[in-house]
């Protein structure tokens, strides 16, 4: 049609920052998409400070990793409106034959540019939460460290014709020194030592986690009503989420935390495939833990032991782990439901509703 131009962006200047570990790359577009500047500048707070305080506010597009919580804080510090585009949205990037760090950094300009909503945007903590699940992170490195090292202790000793006894890993150290083969006392000594100095630490942080816990965040006590949610698993998921009403419904939290089947249907097929894995992976892994609990034999009876009992015995392929999973993901919607509302906790109130039991003592 004659005489129709083109609509400009609502947006001024949009900025698209390609963060790598020493040097980052700035692409500004103008509101024509024009590119109007390019920089380069070193990953650093001081350097990041200079450049972006003498910028006119822009909307700053840049990518979740590992320097984007101090950076996009930062940024949103010195007036800028600061979005930070998840990773799994971003295959426009990873997918170019010419990839670059100018050319990546002017692609985050253009999708902030034309709907910020395609990327998904992510919403880092605040530094004190950070801090704090500093914390927990530094506790799963040591689990992991001492998982490792007792792994390799027992693959040793198979190797040998030998075979440790089955113990906890907190006992490890002490229950079998004296069955390590005599040919590899020597080669494993230094590695058992490890594994109780591990040991150790991990207990000391876990008393610090839990005072941590009492002290400053008294919304976990809500979260502990529930069997099988510890201290640790409680605190994780209080600062992953920060902020409970950033969830219009309880249910979104399953997807939050990569716990929802991932779809892909066309017609009237409708394959039933793996979950999405989204979201803090540590945070899963201990919901995961914790519905294995829920369904284990120790694990008390309740409505979600039950639901997720019955889905186990309906049968199918890997029927048992689709159960842990669902349970993990319902209990992750019972979490956030308790925080919000800060209600007592009935582990069997659908059983008594419907006539199942007799009425609460």
């Amino acid at each position: 049609m004659s005489g129709q131009c083109v609509a400009k962006s609502p947006v001024g200047l949009t900025i698209g920052v390609d963060v790598v570990d020493r040097f980052s790359h700035i692409c500004v577009l103008d509101a024509d998409g024009d590119v109007q500047e390019e920089a380069r500048i070193r990953t650093t707070p001081s350097a990041f400070a200079q450049w972006f305080r003498a910028a006119s506010p822009s909307r700053v597009v840049l990518e979740a990793g590992t320097h984007s919580p101090w950076i996009s804080r930062l940024i949103a510090a010195s007036d800028h409106e600061t979005i930070v585009a998840n990773s799994r949205r971003l295959r426009l990037i990873y997918g170019n034959d010419r990839k670059s760090d100018r050319v990546d950094a002017e692609s985050l300009a253009r999708l902030g540019r034309l709907d910020p909503r395609l990327l998904c945007p992510v919403k880092h903590r605040g530094a004190e939460a950070q801090a704090d699940l500093a914390l927990l992170r530094s506790r799963d490195a040591l689990i992991r460290a001492r998982t490792l090292l007792i792994n390799h202790m027992r693959g040793a000793s198979k190797a040998v014709g030998g075979r440790l006894p089955k113990r906890s890993a907190r006992s490890f150290h002490q229950k079998v020194a004296e069955h390590i083969p005599a040919e590899l006392t020597e080669a494993l000594r230094s590695e058992l030592d490890t594994i109780a100095r591990l040991t150790a630490q991990i207990r000391d942080l876990d008393k610090r986690i839990e005072e941590m816990a009492e002290t400053r965040y008294p919304e976990i006590t809500a979260l502990r009503q529930v069997f099988g949610v510890g201290p640790v698993t409680a605190t994780t998921y209080v600062l992953t989420l920060e902020d409970p009403s950033r969830f219009r419904r309880s249910r979104a939290v399953g997807s939050y935390v990569g716990l929802r089947p991932r779809q892909a249907d066309s017609g009237d097929q409708k394959p039933q495939l793996r979950i999405t894995k989204a979201g803090d992976e540590a945070l899963r892994s201990l919901l995961v833990c914790a519905a294995q609990y829920i369904l284990g034999p120790h694990g008390p009876d309740s409505d979600l032991r039950r639901w997720g009992l019955a889905l186990a015995q309906r049968g199918g392929k890997a029927a048992k782990k689709r159960a842990v999973v669902a349970v993990a993901r319902k209990l992750a919607v019972l979490l956030h439901r308790l925080w919000e509302t800060g209600e007592i906790y009935e582990p069997l109130r659908n059983a008594r509703m419907r006539g199942e039991i007799g009425p609460a003592a």
